[in-house]
């Protein structure tokens, strides 16, 4: 076995690997010994076949194999002896297409190799870390906030408003006959809630009790139902009651409907659960001044291939967000601008210096670390909790995807306790401010 270097141009790198027909012929017999013993043919007792039946039987199958574990195995000790981490999959090409058995299998193998990434004394780098104290007006603010989401309904006098409580029956009918799952009773509807149709609730804004009344509807044409999609229909509806919104009362009844003692209880939650939100956005703004200062301090060569499949990837979603309608892949090509390369540039060189620096600390993210964080976007899917654990134990990708970041962050957090971080208090519109500008960048 020959392995000849054909291309050495910055990170790209080409090799030419020869397996000679000896090689490969004994590396078939190797198998066929291997399997003989276990091998019954008519006519011989098991493990009894003679060789020459064996290859004339199962050589050409085990000659494809063997091909390709000694390319394999061939590529695999020249990554180990060269130390080469290939950017992306090396691209195989076999050379003689019309080979023949008793021919030699010549290989062409090109790939990108991940850069060397330098050392960096991260016990120089000098950051500044934003705090916010809770204040009684925030804690306020919360807790009015809770009474209005722990609001009851009594009756009122009065034409129905946007915010109100309407108790109604309704029939549904399409073409005069009324259709499958278009009508209740007593059904509490609150007006603006968003929870019907489009212009369902709307039309019942001024109604009052007692009135009835007939509203002209279109269901949307993506509607779930397929009869009904796009098909106009009337609803006849009757007003049984109409009720304003009373918000809860700040006290300690409020407090134990949240599962608090009391209300003091209750505002040391709402404190604690505040300071952790700011902590939260504190860290956000102090980790981009971080990796702004990363992407000026360090610099190495980038594989073109990595930069070229995060800027398409980055031109595809941006493209998806302008275009919210298009839910599929069947658009026109998606062009990559120099802002795209330029940002894609940025996320590959972080991305990889973040990896190298975790992999030298032996960050390591543990098991009960993924499975909070499984847990977590698992409650994203109600009553489908275990369908989605099923589904991230079987897909390696989307175990990656939840991992990447955990493990982003460890490293991020390793370097904050190295830096010389200052912690500066400021207001909770500044930390705001700050966050905002985060979001527009």
């Amino acid at each position: 076995m020959n392995v000849t270097e054909t291309l050495n141009e910055g990170l790209k790198r080409g090799y030419q690997i020869t397996v000679t027909a000896g090689e490969l012929d004994a590396k078939v017999l190797e198998k066929l010994k291997e399997a003989q013993p276990e091998v019954e043919m008519k006519g011989f007792r098991k493990g009894k076949v003679p060789m020459a039946l064996l290859r004339k039987q199962f050589g050409p199958r085990l000659m494809g194999e063997a091909m390709q574990e000694s390319v394999d195995g061939a590529l695999t000790s020249h990554l180990d002896e060269t130390g080469h981490r290939p950017a992306m999959q090396p691209e195989m090409k076999m050379t003689n297409e019309e080979w023949k058995e008793g021919d030699d299998v010549v290989v062409d193998v090109t790939y990108e190799a991940l850069p060397d990434i330098p050392e960096f004394d991260f016990t120089e780098l000098t950051l500044e870390r934003m705090t916010v104290e809770p204040d009684e007006a925030s804690v306020d603010e919360a807790l009015e906030n809770l009474a209005k989401s722990a609001q009851r309904f009594e009756a009122k006098d009065g034409a129905a408003e946007d915010g109100d409580q309407v108790v109604i029956d309704f029939v549904g009918k399409k073409d005069g006959e009324p259709f499958e799952g278009g009508a209740a009773e007593d059904y509490p509807l609150t007006l603006g809630s968003g929870s019907f149709i489009p212009g369902f609730e709307e039309q019942l804004v001024g109604v009052k009790v007692g009135e009835e009344k007939a509203i002209d509807i279109t269901f949307p044409e993506d509607y779930q139902a397929e009869a009904l999609a796009g098909q106009a229909v009337v609803f006849d509806i009757t007003v049984k009651e109409v009720k304003g919104p009373v918000a809860a009362e700040v006290d300690d009844e409020l407090a134990k409907q949240y599962g608090a003692e009391d209300l003091g209880a209750l505002k040391g939650q709402i404190r604690e659960r505040l300071v952790q939100e700011y902590q939260g956005a504190a860290r956000a703004v102090a980790k981009r001044k971080l990796l702004d200062i990363l992407d000026e301090k360090v610099s190495f060569e980038l594989p073109p291939s990595l930069v070229d499949a995060e800027a398409g990837q980055i031109a595809h979603q941006l493209w998806h967000e302008d275009n919210p309608d298009v839910q599929g892949h069947d658009h026109p090509e998606i062009e990559t601008t120099d802002e795209h390369k330029a940002l894609a540039e940025r996320r590959v060189k972080l991305g990889l210096f973040l990896a190298e620096v975790g992999q030298r600390a032996e960050v390591q993210v543990t098991d009960a670390e993924m499975t909070q964080a499984v847990m977590n976007q698992a409650r994203q899917y109600p009553g489908q909790e275990r369908q989605f654990f099923e589904f991230v134990q079987q897909n390696a990708q989307m175990r990656q995807q939840i991992q990447a970041p955990l493990f982003e962050d460890k490293v991020v957090d390793m370097i904050f306790e190295k830096a010389d971080v200052t912690e500066t208090t400021v207001s909770k519109e500044e930390l705001q401010s700050a966050v905002e500008k985060l979001e527009d960048e």
